[in-house]
Order: C-alpha cells, then structure tokens, then sequence
C-alpha cells in the first residue's frame, strides 16, 4: 500500500531520520556517562565487579587451604612436644681456649 501523497512520503523519511539520530545521541550520551563514571570510579579507588570476584575465588581456595593444612596438623602424630622436652647439648669450647672464670 503506498501512499500517493508526497507530503506524507516526505514525513515518514523525516521521523525515520529523527528516530536514526535520536539513536544515535542515545548511544553517544550513554558512552559519554559510561567514560564519566569509570574516571570517577577510578579517582575513588573502586575496584571492578570482575576483578571483585576473582579476589573472592582467590579467598575462597586460600580458606580451603588451610583448612586442609589444618586438618594435616591434627592427624600428624605429635612428635614435636617429645623432641621438645629433651635438654640442651652444652656448647663445647674450641681447643685451647680456657672456660671463662667467674674472676676475670
């Protein structure tokens, strides 16, 4: 069905210029905010979702470690208390060299 009246031909490809135009400034006002927030963001100091979420699965495997380590030192058997209880070996003095005297 097309229309015989240019006036209405002439219409219809100016609102489709609009609509193409007001996409357009639509696209460009959202990179515009998109640029202004990321420098507000950056000056804050935020941190990024994504990089958000890779710190938290760095945590989470570091909890799950120690746990595991944890759970390693409770069924080691406890030898460590035994070898502590032990007395010292005395320092021996080279040859030649007289102990110290309490008078000197």
């Amino acid at each position: 069905m097309h229309s015989q009246n240019p006036f209405l031909d002439e219409f219809a490809k100016f609102t489709q210029a609009a609509m193409g135009i007001a996409q357009t400034a639509g696209d460009e006002a959202k990179t515009a905010f998109r640029a202004q927030a990321d420098r507000w963001a950056a000056e804050l100091d935020l941190v990024r979702r994504d990089d958000l979420e890779v710190l938290k699965a760095q945590v989470a495997a570091l909890q799950a470690e120690v746990a595991a380590l944890k759970a390693e030192k409770s069924a080691a058997p406890q030898a460590a208390p035994q070898a502590a209880s032990k007395p010292a070996a005395k320092k021996a003095t080279p040859k030649g060299d007289k102990p110290a005297q309490k008078g000197e």
